[in-house]
C-alpha cells in the first residue's frame, strides 16, 4: 500500500471518530444548557428540604423523565455517578490527530502558501502548535484576571484579540490552514475548559461531599463561566469544521474578516437560542447574525461577466487580463494538465492524494468544460487552487482561465 492510501484512509477514520463524539458532546452541553436554564423550583417541600434547587419534566422516546439539580450536593452520593467528560476528549484528541495529520504531516500542501508566506515546514508546524498552546493560556489568564468578572468586557477583549488571531493566522499560512488554526485554538480552549477548571471543580464537590467538608463555590463559579463560554464558541468552531469546503470564504483577500464576522454571527446565534430558554427572547442578536451574514455573502460575490468585462475594456491592463483576448482551447488544457491534473485525474502523480479530490478529474476535454464553472471559481476568483499552488500556477494562466470562461466556456458545452 502506498502512503497516500494510508493517509486516506487515517483521515477517513479520524474525521469519522472526530464528527461521532463531537455529535456526543455537543449535544450533551446543548441539553445541559437547556437544561440548566429551564429548571424550575421544586413544587415538593420535602425535596426542597433535602436541598434540590431545581427540577423539570420531559418525554421523550415514549418515557417520562424527571431531572432534579441540587443546590450543592444530595445528603447521599449514589453508588454510580456518570460523568460527561470523554465525549469532549475524544473530539479534542481525534482533532489534533487530523490536524496533525494533514495540516502538519503534509504542511507542505494544506498550510504552506509560499505566496502567502515562504515558512519552512518546521517553522510553520511550530506556529501552528503555539497558537494553540498561547491561545488557551492568554484565554486562562483573561478569565483569572478582573476582566473576567466583568462578562461584556470580558467578551469585547476576546472579540478584540481573536480578530488580531484571524488576521494573523491569514497572513501566514494558507487560508485553509489558518481557518483550522483558528478552529484548533478555540476548540481547544473548550476542551481545557472541562480538563483543567470544570473536572476539577466536579472531583472536588464530590471529594467534599465524602469527607462531610463545604465545597469551595469558586469551583462552580469558574465551572459555570467556562461553560457559557464554550456554548458560544461551539458555532464558530463547527463553521471552521466544514470551511475546507468553500474556498469562497478562506481563499478570499478578506478571508480574516469573513471568520471572524461569520464567527460572530455563530456565537450571536446561539446567544439567541439560550436566551429562547428563558422565555421570550431578543430578536436583536439574530437579526445581527443574519445582517452579518448577509453582509458577508453580498460583498464578496463574485463580479459578473458583464461588470469584469467593461471593467477589462475599461482599464489599461496589458492584453493578457483583457476579456476580449481569445483563447484556444487546447491552451486551456495545457495548463490544466501541467497545473491540475496531477491531483484532478483518475490516477494522481501527486504522491499526497490517493484519488482525485471530492472526485473532480480533468483526463479530458469533456471533463475540463463539465467543470468550467468549478475550474475559474477556484483557480480564477477564490485562486484557492492549486492547492497551497504546488504546482505553480502563474497570474498569466490564471488571466488565460479567466478570459477562456468569460468568453464562452459554457456555451461550447
Amino acid at each position: 500500500m502506498n502512503e497516500a492510501y494510508i493517509l486516506e484512509w487515517f483521515s477517513l477514520l479520524g474525521r469519522w471518530v472526530h464528527m461521532i463524539t463531537g455529535i456526543a458532546w455537543i449535544g450533551a452541553s446543548f441539553y445541559f444548557v437547556w437544561l440548566d436554564n429551564h429548571l424550575q423550583a421544586p413544587k415538593l417541600a420535602s425535596d426542597d428540604e433535602r436541598g434540590v434547587g431545581g427540577e423539570i419534566w420531559s418525554v421523550h422516546g415514549g418515557g417520562f423523565y424527571h431531572a432534579q439539580k441540587y443546590r450543592v450536593a444530595p445528603p447521599e452520593l449514589p453508588s454510580t455517578l456518570h460523568w460527561f467528560k470523554w465525549e469532549a476528549y475524544t473530539t479534542w484528541i481525534s482533532g489534533m490527530f487530523l490536524l496533525a495529520l494533514l495540516y502538519w504531516y503534509q504542511a507542505e500542501i494544506y498550510l504552506i502558501d509560499p505566496a502567502t508566506m515562504p515558512l519552512s515546514k518546521p517553522v510553520a508546524v511550530l506556529l501552528g502548535f503555539a497558537t494553540v498552546v498561547v491561545g488557551w493560556l492568554a484565554y486562562d489568564a483573561l478569565c483569572k484576571s478582573k476582566v473576567g468578572q466583568n462578562e461584556s468586557l470580558m467578551a469585547g477583549i476576546m472579540l478584540l484579540l481573536l480578530t488580531m488571531v484571524a488576521w494573523g493566522l491569514c497572513q501566514l499560512f494558507s487560508g485553509r490552514g489558518a481557518y483550522m488554526h483558528f478552529g484548533a485554538m478555540l476548540g481547544s480552549i473548550m476542551v481545557a475548559n472541562v480538563f483543567f477548571v470544570i473536572m476539577p471543580g466536579q472531583r472536588d464537590l464530590v471529594a467534599a461531599k465524602k469527607e462531610g467538608r463545604t465545597p469551595d463555590p469558586i469551583h462552580g463559579i469558574r465551572a459555570k463561566q467556562r461553560s457559557v463560554h464554550n456554548t458560544y464558541f461551539t458555532l464558530p468552531v463547527l463553521f471552521v469544521m466544514i470551511s475546507n469546503h468553500y474556498a469562497m470564504t478562506y481563499g478570499h483577500a478578506w478571508n480574516w474578516l469573513i471568520l471572524i464576522a461569520i464567527s460572530v454571527a455563530g456565537a450571536l446565534i446561539r446567544v439567541y437560542f439560550v436566551q429562547r430558554h428563558f422565555g421570550k427572547p431578543s430578536l436583536v442578536p439574530a437579526i445581527v447574525a443574519a445582517a452579518l451574514l448577509l453582509t458577508v455573502i453580498t460583498a464578496i460575490t463574485p463580479a459578473s461577466r458583464k461588470t469584469i468585462t467593461a471593467q477589462s475594456a475599461g482599464s489599461t491592463a496589458t492584453t493578457s487580463d483583457s476579456t476580449s483576448q481569445t483563447v484556444a482551447f487546447t491552451d486551456i488544457e495545457a495548463i490544466i494538465k501541467e497545473r491540475c491534473s496531477s491531483c484532478h485525474s483518475s490516477q494522481p502523480s501527486n504522491p499526497g492524494f490517493a484519488a482525485a479530490p471530492k472526485g473532480i478529474m480533468f483526463d479530458n476535454g469533456a471533463a475540463i468544460l463539465a467543470q468550467a464553472n468549478v475550474i475559474h471559481q477556484q483557480a480564477v476568483v477564490t485562486r484557492a487552487m492549486p492547492i497551497g499552488n504546488l504546482t505553480g500556477m502563474t497570474d498569466e494562466e490564471r488571466a488565460s482561465l479567466d478570459n477562456w470562461f468569460l468568453g464562452g466556456a459554457l456555451e461550447t458545452r
